[in-house]
């Protein structure tokens, strides 16, 4: 027989009855973990001592339990009632001691509190008392090495007596330094006398075979470095302007250098790619039948490589579309795709043909052409453009007298000549290409031009 523990067992529902009851259910051994859980939570919390704030209280512990702090925090006691927890230990006695520095040499005597053990001790801070040590020479090292006939040794004894007592800060021995009775020196000759006696002694002094660290001072590279600087703080703002003008027109040489030696690299590289096509089908054209349906037989067919498009070639392991062969490789930007379609349109082809294996290298060959075609457009029209600046230039220096009476037909006539006889040499191919920037619109190029004969017009009118 079923109870009535049992029935609300089954039904879930559980009732006070079942927790003061010694039996066990289901909640009870579900929830047992849910239970120790709940008391070791309990047991951890802490409570915000009274006066604290609640921002402060956060600051030391917070809801995610964290890691304690660092600094040590007494809390039980509550945080307005704290007091300090002074030791038993007495006091140490300080005791008002007298001292001298021996940095000073004229026994100054100074008082200051210090503890009663340490009396007697040397003052902690004479240790950092640093000196230089200035060398010291004789009578005899002064007269066979040290002489100089710009110094006498009275001089030079002023220096190194100066030099001991302001620790070689060479600008305040040039202002102490006694200018009436000895010759007006500047800091570079005192520097030099300096180090020159120096590198002398330590020459003269050292052992045989040992590596000496000598300071070397350029007393002629500090003066012109001076001089320099002198000229640099004295600039006009006139000529700051003018420098920086000239800066930004240096700039904007050379990036235009870098862009017309690109622009040329890259005709180069379509002139070559456009001859070896022309090339190759030339051979094949000129290569026997009776070849052609072993080869078919032996190799794939494969794209010939050109400027204009290169398609990725497929050969790794695994099953392709030929359709994937006719999609256009991300390098190829957009303005090349919506002319390509447009002379697709034109010419009545189709965007997308039946791949076909003779199809798909056909149109691949064909779209890779008419790229090619595109791209040498545009370099004609710069090309084009560029010759018509010139040419606009020269009527503009004929007809202000500085290039003689040489008529425009002529010019016409010489240019036409020499292109022809340029386009007769396959080696001078380099020094015909000169193509800085993008091709222009007619509105641009309407712009341009009339820049350009206005500013012809101004150069005629001034005298």
């Amino acid at each position: 027989m079923a109870t009535g523990a049992d029935v609300r067992d089954i039904l879930e529902l559980g009732g006070v009855e079942s927790e003061n009851t010694g039996t066990i259910n289901k909640k009870d051994i579900i929830n047992s973990d849910k239970k120790k859980s709940k008391k070791s939570s309990e047991t951890l919390t802490f409570k915000r001592p009274e006066g604290m704030h609640r921002e402060v209280y956060a600051l030391l512990y917070s809801d995610k339990k964290d890691a304690p702090p660092l600094l040590p925090s007494d809390t039980t006691q509550g945080y307005r009632t704290v007091k300090a927890k002074l030791g038993s230990k007495k006091v140490r006695p300080w005791k008002w001691m007298p001292f001298t520095n021996p940095a000073r040499k004229d026994g100054a005597m100074f008082y200051h509190w210090r503890r009663a053990a340490e009396e007697g001790k040397d003052y902690p801070f004479a240790r950092f008392n640093k000196t230089v040590q200035v060398p010291v020479y004789s009578e005899q090292e002064y007269q066979m090495y040290l002489h100089d006939d710009a110094w006498t040794k009275v001089e030079t004894d002023h220096l190194f007596d100066l030099s001991r007592r302001f620790d070689l800060r060479f600008v305040v021995i040039h202002d102490r330094y006694d200018h009436q009775q000895f010759k007006k020196r500047s800091v570079e000759d005192l520097k030099e006398r300096y180090y020159h006696i120096c590198t002398k002694l330590a020459n003269v002094r050292a052992a045989p075979g040992t590596d000496l660290k000598i300071p070397v001072f350029d007393a002629g590279h500090e003066r012109r470095r001076k001089e320099q600087l002198e000229r640099l703080y004295n600039r006009t703002p006139e000529q700051v302007a003018e420098e920086e003008y000239l800066i930004q027109e240096l700039r904007k040489i050379e990036a235009r250098k870098k862009e017309r030696e690109k622009r040329t690299q890259d005709l180069q590289k379509l002139i070559t790619a456009a001859d070896t096509t022309t090339e190759q089908r030339r051979a094949e054209r000129k290569a026997p039948k009776k070849k052609l349906p072993q080869k078919k037989e032996t190799e794939k067919p494969a794209v010939p490589e050109t400027a204009g498009i290169k398609f990725p070639d497929f050969k790794s392991a695994g099953v392709t579309l030929r359709s994937q062969r006719m999609k256009l490789p991300s390098s190829v930007g957009q303005k090349k795709i919506k002319a390509l379609e447009q002379m697709l349109m034109e010419l009545g082809v189709d965007l997308s043909p039946m791949p076909t294996e003779e199809i798909v290298q056909m149109f691949n060959e064909l779209r890779s052409d008419l790229v090619l075609l595109y791209e040498l457009k545009q370099a004609f029209a710069n090309c084009e453009y560029e010759l018509q600046m010139l040419r606009h230039r020269h009527e503009a220096l004929a007809k202000a007298g500085s290039l003689g009476p040489v008529g425009m037909e002529g010019a016409r006539a010489d240019g036409q000549a020499g292109l022809s006889a340029e386009e007769g040499k396959g080696d001078a191919k380099d020094q015909i290409i000169d193509v800085v920037g993008a091709p222009l619109t007619p509105n641009s190029r309407k712009r341009r031009e009339s820049a350009s004969s206005s500013s012809s017009i101004k150069k005629v009118k001034k005298p």
